[in-house]
C-alpha cells in the first residue's frame, strides 16, 4: 500500500518526465496554480486530484503505484522477524522460494499440491513480508536484490542446515549428470576472495540460464539444484589430531619448527534433485527452485 506523499512524489516525476509545469497543470484542471504548488509542497492531495492529475498525464492508476514499487529500494535479506513468518509456515516457504526463482502461479499449482487460491493467499501474506509486490492477475514483482540472502544464521538458514543439506547430501551423486567435487589445498587470502567472486558469478550464470530455459518445453527440462560452497574449515574428526597452535598463531612441525596453519577451503558441485537453487559462498547460503535444461 503506497503513502499519499508517495503518490505525489510519483506524480511530480511523471510532470516533470511529460514536461507539464504547475501553471500548466492548474489551467488545465482550472485551479489557482498557488493551489497546485501547496498540493505539491506539503505532499497531501486528495483521491479525486490524483485522478484528475492522472487524467492529464494520460496515466492510469496502476502504472503509477508500479513507478512506485519500481523506484522502492530492493531488500538484500529480511528481517528477523519476517524469516521467523516464512519458515513457521512450509507451503509459504515453499511458495516463497519458487518466487525467488520468479515462478508463475500457473506453475507452482501445476508441480505442488496447492490450490489456486491457497497459493493466492501465500502470495499475499509474501506482499505483505515485503518479497514480492504482488500485481494483477496474481503476476508479481521481486522486491530483492539478486544478491538476496537469507540471514546467515537466521530461521530459514538452520532450516536448511537441520532439514534440508541432510537430504541433499543422502543422494549417491552418481544419476545422470550428478556430480561431487571435493577440492582441499591452501590459497592466498586475495585468491581466496577472487574465487569466492567466481562462484557468485557462477551462481548467477545458471539464475540466468534457468530464466532462459523456462522457454523450453517441459521435457527437455529437468530441475537440478547447486551448491557452492568455499569456507575456511578443519574436519571437526582431526581437530584433535592438530598440534598445539604457538604464539604467533602457527603450527609445529615434526621437525619442531613452527610452520603456517594453512587455509582449508572446499567446494562441492552440482546434483540433480527435486528443484532448487542453492548456493553457499563465505557460510552464506541462497535458495530457490531453479529448473534448467537438460545438458546433451
Amino acid at each position: 500500500m503506497q503513502s499519499t506523499a508517495e503518490l505525489v512524489t510519483a506524480l511530480k516525476q511523471a510532470l516533470k518526465s511529460a514536461g507539464i509545469t504547475y501553471a500548466v497543470l492548474a489551467g488545465r484542471l482550472g485551479v489557482a496554480e498557488s493551489t497546485i504548488k501547496r498540493n505539491f509542497a506539503q505532499g497531501e492531495m486528495t483521491l479525486s486530484r490524483i485522478d484528475a492529475i492522472l487524467q492529464v498525464l494520460q496515466l492510469d492508476f496502476t502504472e503509477l503505484v508500479r513507478r512506485i514499487a519500481d523506484a522502492a529500494p530492493e531488500r538484500v535479506e529480511l528481517t528477523l522477524a519476517q524469516e521467523k513468518a516464512v519458515v513457521a509456515d512450509r507451503r509459504l516457504l515453499l511458495v516463497a522460494i519458487c518466487c525467488l526463482s520468479e515462478w508463475t502461479r500457473e506453475q507452482i499449482v501445476a508441480n505442488y499440491q496447492i490450490s489456486q487460491s491457497e497459493c493466492v493467499a501465500h502470495l499475499t501474506r509474501l506482499d505483505r513480508l515485503g518479497i514480492i509486490e504482488l500485481r494483477a492477475n496474481d503476476r508479481y514483482r521481486l522486491r530483492v536484490t539478486k544478491g538476496f540472502r537469507w540471514r546467515p544464521d537466521g530461521p530459514v538458514m538452520r532450516y536448511f542446515r537441520t532439514d534440508v543439506m541432510p537430504d541433499y547430501y543422502g543422494g549417491g551423486f552418481d544419476g545422470q549428470e550428478e556430480l561431487l567435487v571435493l577440492v582441499h589445498g591452501s590459497i592466498g587470502r586475495d585468491m581466496a576472495h577472487s574465487f569466492n567472486e567466481r562462484l557468485q558469478r557462477l551462481a548467477q550464470d545458471y539464475a540466468r540460464q534457468h530464466r532462459q530455459d523456462q522457454r523450453l518445453p517441459v521435457s527437455q527440462r529437468r530441475p537440478f539444484t547447486l551448491v557452492l560452497a568455499m569456507r575456511s574449515w578443519v574436519f571437526g574428526a582431526f581437530k584433535d589430531l592438530q598440534r598445539a597452535p604457538m604464539g604467533g598463531g602457527g603450527c609445529v612441525s615434526a621437525a619442531g619448527q613452527p610452520t603456517v596453519r594453512p587455509l582449508r577451503r572446499w567446494r562441492q558441485l552440482v546434483r540433480c534433485s527435486g528443484g532448487g537453487l542453492v548456493k553457499i559462498h563465505s557460510a552464506q547460503l541462497h535458495w530457490g527452485t531453479e529448473q534448467c535444461g537438460r545438458q546433451t
